[in-house]
């Protein structure tokens, strides 16, 4: 069975939840959190819940166990704490839940980050992996690069990952 064959088994819609991970950002100002909402919904997607947690290894964990306990979420974007300065906490937050880890989305979204910014794309982090038979990724907080992670490769891959993670 092929991937063409694959994606046509895959739903088309896939319910997600969305957490902003930032000391300064709310409601109000949270341009990266309310992008991917839009470009889910644009996709077909929906967005079931959105949070903003503070850059704490803690808050980050609880986040993340709640949108995994909630059986309606099938996939979790997180967006912000995954450069490389002292407050970039989410990865480290997170690596207890990788069960499956997906490499070729942070390949992936550093050269594509590459054709739009040069060198500074090394510095990303940005993952993704299967956990508990859910598709997590951990993008980039810049409203760029959440357009560019969502448009380019979470959002025409997503049922095709949910289906995979859950079969």
């Amino acid at each position: 069975m092929g991937a063409e064959d694959h994606k046509s088994k895959a739903p088309k819609s896939v319910k997600i939840a969305v957490i902003t991970v930032s000391d300064t950002r709310t409601d109000k100002d949270d341009l990266s959190g309310n992008a991917i909402m839009d470009i889910a919904r644009q996709s077909g997607h929906e967005t079931l819940k959105k949070v903003i947690v503070k850059d704490n290894p803690d808050d980050i964990q609880k986040a993340l166990r709640e949108m995994l306990e909630d059986a309606g979420v099938q996939a979790i974007v997180m967006n912000g704490g995954t450069g490389v300065s002292t407050r970039d906490l989410t990865l480290e937050a997170v690596a207890p839940f990788e069960e499956k880890i997906l490499p070729g989305f942070g390949e992936l979204f550093r050269m594509l980050s590459f054709e739009e910014i040069g060198s500074a794309a090394f510095m990303s982090r940005a993952v993704a992996f299967v956990t508990e038979g859910k598709a997590v990724f951990c993008i980039p907080g810049s409203e760029k690069a959440v357009r560019l992670a969502m448009t380019k490769l979470i959002a025409p891959e997503l049922g095709h990952l949910v289906w995979e993670a859950r079969r």
